[in-house]
């Protein structure tokens, strides 16, 4: 192998994880309720990194999104940090009771919510209720 491959390589190995997560926005206080707010579909996706739960869900999402792209066209996905936000305001706000918890907004009410589900038909449906 040269030189050049191996660091390429290296390069796309490294990269892998955000590429899987490319169709989520980092949560900042006021952003996504400014979304919701102005009517958009938005998905908020309340995780932590060492939640397993949380992991799977966002595999699901990811492959959903591959699998159809009108997902990603329709849907702003906002991933909540459960450690960094988990006793915020938007956490007490909304009620979430845990991480791994899924919400859905479309014209700026509340369509539909999963909490620590991680069933391929119950978050393409709450995706479905999105577009």
């Amino acid at each position: 192998m040269n030189r050049r491959t191996l660091l390429a390589a290296t390069a796309a190995l490294a990269l892998a994880p955000l590429a899987a997560n490319a169709n989520m926005i980092d949560y900042t206080p006021g952003a996504a309720e400014q979304a919701i707010n102005a009517g958009e579909t938005v998905m908020l996706d309340f995780a932590a990194d060492w939640c397993s739960t949380c992991r799977s869900q966002e595999r699901t999402i990811n492959a959903l999104i591959e699998a159809n792209p009108a997902y990603g066209e329709a849907i702003t996905i906002y991933r909540v940090d459960w450690d960094d936000y988990g006793n915020g305001a938007l956490v007490n706000q909304l009620n979430i009771p845990r991480r791994s918890t899924l919400v859905m907004f479309r014209d700026g009410a509340e369509v539909g919510r999963i909490v620590a589900g991680t069933r391929e038909a119950d978050i393409r449906a709450l995706m479905d209720a999105g577009l």
